[in-house]
């Protein structure tokens, strides 16, 4: 294995998502990023939506100016938040695809069809001197296209996978877990081999997190080498406390 450890990146949307259902000034999303810092978090993840239905302006702004780990900026890839991303100056932006009627981000990037857009964005961002993953299906194509579009990292789409391991495809469920995570782990070699860095997310749990994290490249090292999981950790974080919650999930990654 990599003597490399993997990193935790922890999104914290939904803290935001519970001050927002009574507009209320708590729960304090500095306070929060600042917890999962404590607990082992290398990195704090944040999706300004368009609709700012959770995360605000004022946030990322907070947490630019008061957390020591790097800050992860998921956005849409349009005029508008790549200006705004220039402004603040997170240390990664990861672009992904939004929907106003989602309940969360349901896939992967449209590279093909939406190309020209997300390489000016990418091109206006790296030359900001911030870092760019993009968010995609775990295929090869998907990440030869992303390695074209001169993105530094992809972050494979993991949610099939992690709904098959939760018994979401019924019967068929064990079958389509594997086949999801065989894809994953095809997709992070290539990217390995492109010289791009290979990150995770999407629908990951305290327990199928594990095989991901135990995946392995041709050489033996660890392919992953980061995940940004959040609505697990808020949701554990409501029975145990936030830094007990990071702390399983960062010890689920490392020791799997």
């Amino acid at each position: 294995m990599s003597a490399e450890l993997q990193r935790l990146g922890v999104n914290i949307d939904h803290i935001a998502t519970l001050r927002q259902l009574r507009g209320t000034p708590y729960p304090d999303i500095l306070e929060a990023a600042l917890i999962c810092e404590r607990a082992g978090a290398t990195q704090i993840t944040v999706h300004l939506r368009e609709d700012r239905r959770h995360i605000q302006d004022d946030d990322v702004k907070k947490l630019r100016a008061g957390i020591k780990s790097s800050l992860n900026l998921e956005m849409a890839a349009s005029d508008a938040m790549v200006k705004f991303a220039k402004r603040i100056g997170p240390d990664w932006c990861c672009l992904v695809p939004e929907k106003r009627q989602e309940l969360t981000t349901e896939g992967g990037l449209a590279l093909e069809k939406n190309a020209k857009r997300i390489a000016l964005c990418v091109t206006a961002l790296k030359k900001a001197g911030i870092r760019v993953s993009l968010f995609i299906e775990p295929g090869l194509k998907a990440v030869r296209m992303s390695r074209r579009l001169g993105a530094d990292a992809v972050e494979l789409h993991t949610g099939r996978y992690c709904l098959a391991t939760q018994g979401g495809f019924g019967k068929r469920s064990g079958a389509v877990a594997a086949k999801e995570l065989k894809r994953i782990r095809d997709a992070g070699i290539l990217g390995r081999k492109l010289g791009i860095h290979v990150h995770a997310g999407h629908g990951f749990d305290f327990e199928n997190v594990r095989p991901a994290a135990a995946l392995m490249d041709d050489k033996k090292k660890t392919l992953i080498e980061e995940f940004n999981i959040g609505h697990a950790i808020v949701c554990r974080a409501a029975i145990v406390g936030l830094e007990r919650a990071v702390r399983e999930m960062y010890s689920a990654i490392v020791a799997p």
